[in-house]
Order: structure tokens, then sequence, then C-alpha cells
């Protein structure tokens, strides 16, 4: 019965009709059955286009599929609303809140006071919100309307840039408490040399230029491992290009390294064939020196420090560093190569140490693109483990 509902029939009859009108009227009988050819032909030669219009009823559901193939590979999770439900997740909002929220009220999946307020504005409109995923997480909430039914949410992660910008802030201030305090011991002794004049007898005022040479050179030791680790840090992605010895460098650096009095403490073991890696020289350098010192420092000073470097399979070069100290508590380990960590502020400083050392190296090993290992045991000592790859494992 639809097959015969769209077929032109009233039209046929209809043109049946105005032909015998014109047979009767006298027109031709040529020209009438040219007319009725024409206007018969005409009623199907439409279907056609009737044809290309039907798909229009699937238009919404390919509208929908193309969407979701578009946003599919987005890295910005993405989410497509008809009004509060959720139609569309793509793969990246799919890892961040579970597969379980395509199909769920927005308002449900997102769990959130602010997000709820957001999406119930019924507007453009976005929102920073912590704890949207987990406690410490930021994520800024964009709303855009298509039209009065679908919205799409972009979500952009700020934990990260969040993190970056918390610990620039920690480092200008533990930067400046380093700073300031030798700075404010050095004006204190001085300022007592001056306002004491000739009344200080020379004992003492020889006790306080001594300890304003020491603290100057803290704080020229310091500045120099701010300008280092900054050298450092804004070079990390450039792997070196220079081809040198490692073995010829970690044997010059471990006798640089530590006072005079220390240097009979290092023990020294290093192959005699050449260890070619590709590096920085003053870099690599400066980690051997730091490592050694931070070892004669803190170790025990009746016992040695062992310096090996040697290769393993894989062609790896491998610097090991041995002191037989204290040692580290466990806890304390994760965060060695922290900037400004110290497991005892007080010894440390009496010791002359900066803070940085560990964090110098740790970043002159990933501009290597090496490995660092610290091991520790209380009542043994510390090791500590660096590897390089090789110019063969380079290639």
């Amino acid at each position: 019965m639809s097959e015969l509902r769209s077929q032109p029939w009233p039209g046929v009859f209809i043109a049946i009709a105005t032909g015998i009108g014109m047979a009767v009227a006298g027109a031709d009988l040529w020209l009438v059955a040219a007319v009725l050819l024409l206007w018969i032909c005409s009623l199907w030669i439409v279907r056609p286009a009737e044809r290309i219009v039907q798909p229009q009823a699937d238009s919404v559901q390919l509208t929908r599929d193309g969407m979701r193939d578009m946003i599919e590979q987005f890295s910005l999770p993405l989410l497509l609303l008809d009004r509060n439900r959720i139609i569309i997740a793509n793969s990246a909002a799919r890892t961040v809140f579970g597969k379980h929220i395509v199909g769920q009220d927005a308002r449900v999946a997102l769990r959130h006071p602010q997000a709820i307020a957001l999406l119930d504005r019924k507007r453009d409109g976005s929102a920073t919100i912590q704890g949207l995923t987990t406690p410490r997480s930021i994520w800024k909430i964009t709303l855009h309307a298509i039209n009065d039914r679908y919205w799409v949410i972009e979500l952009h992660n700020r934990t990260t840039e969040a993190d970056i910008s918390r610990a620039h802030t920690d480092f200008v201030a533990n930067a400046s408490h380093e700073l300031r305090t030798p700075l404010a011991s050095i004006i204190g002794y001085v300022e007592t040399l001056t306002e004491e004049g000739d009344s200080v007898d020379p004992a003492t005022a020889a006790k306080f230029l001594d300890t304003v040479l020491r603290e100057a050179r803290r704080l020229q030791s310091l500045v120099s491992d701010l300008m280092s680790l900054s050298r450092i840090e804004a070079e990390k992605h450039d792997q070196p290009a220079e081809q040198l010895d490692l073995a010829k460098l970690v044997a010059k650096a471990a006798r640089d390294a530590g006072a005079a009095k220390d240097k009979a403490r290092v023990n020294l073991t290093v192959p005699e064939q050449e260890v070619p890696v590709r590096g920085d020289t003053q870099q690599l350098e400066q980690l051997v020196r730091n490592l050694v010192d931070n070892a004669l420092k803190y170790g025990a000073q009746d016992q040695p420090v062992d310096v090996l470097l040697k290769t393993e399979e894989g062609d790896r070069a491998v610097l090991i560093v041995t002191d037989r100290g204290e040692g580290i508590d466990p806890e304390h380990i994760p965060h060695l190569t922290r900037r400004f960590y110290r497991t005892d502020p007080g010894r440390s400083r009496a010791a002359g140490g900066t803070g940085l050392g560990l964090a110098i190296v740790k970043h002159i090993v990933e501009r290597h693109r090496g490995r660092l290992d610290i091991t520790s045991k209380k009542g043994e000592g510390t090791v500590v483990t660096v590897k390089l790859p090789t110019i063969e494992q380079n290639r």
C-alpha cells in the first residue's frame, strides 16, 4: 500500500484529463500526445530528488558518529552533552573519568559542586576546580553551547602547571633563605667589628674575620651552584654531542675533589682502556666532584671513599661512589635530589654543603640520558651509582 502511495498516479490522471480536454477543444492530436508524454515522464524524473532527501532521517545519527570520530583522538578530554546527559566522551575523557560516564547525567559524572553549578547556569562559561579527580588535582572546565540542546565540555588539566608554579615558589623561598643566612652572619660580624673599632681584642677580631670569610665562601658556593643548576636546566633537552673519554675524566675529577687533607682517602679504580661517551666535559667533571665531595664530607673521616668506573653489558658506563659513613634513613632516599633537601641541616651547613649538589647531579644525569641510583644502610654507608650510555649504544 505504501508503494502505491509513493507512485505519482494522481499526476498521471490529471495529465490524461488535461489531454482529453485539449482534444475536445480541437487541439492537434500530435501536440496532445507530446504534452501528455512530457508531463507523465516528468513525474518519474523528479523521483531521484526525493531519494536524495530521504536519508535526512538518519543525518542526526551520522552527525553524532562523525563528531565521535572527530574528537576521539584529541588529547584534551571532551564531552558532548544532550541537555545534561553525556552522549559522547572521547578517549582522553574516558581515561580520566571511566567508560561508564557515557549515558550518565554530567552532574553525576563530575560530582563537584562547582562543576554542577556551571552546568546548571545553562550558558557558556568556565570554572577552575580543585579536587575534581583527586584531592590535589586542578582542572579548568569550559562549557560551550552548540544550540539549546547540545553542549560541549572541555577539560584542561592544570595540575602540572600548578605543581611547577608551587615548585618555583618553594625554590625562590628556599634560595632566599639560604642566601639570607650567610649574609646576615657576615653583616652582623662586620657591624660588630665596625662599631667596636679598636676596642675589639685581636684574637676576637681574627675569629670574627674567619667567620666572615667562611660565610662569604659559603655564599660564593651557593651562588655558583645556583648558576650551575640554572644552566643545566636550560640545556636539559639538548643531548651533548662532544666525544670524550670518561675514564680519563673521572680520574682527573676525582683527584680534584675534596680538600687536600682528604685526597689520600680516595680509592680510584678506572679501566685502562678508553670509555667513550658523548657528554659535556664541564658538567660531567662537576658530577664526579659533587659525588666524591659528598662522600668525603658525610662518610666516616677515618674511612676511605671508593670511586669505581666500569662498563657493563649493554654498552653502559657505570660510575660507583661508595662511602662508609653513618648511612641514610630509607625515608630520606627519595628526596635526596630535591633542591636544598638535607637529612641533617646543621651538619650539612657545618660541612659547607649548599643542599644543591645531588640536585645538580640528577639534572646532569638526565641531560646525558643516564640513570641515577642511591642506596644506603644505616651504620654501613651510602652507594651512589650513575649509569651513562656509551657511544656504541648511542649509534
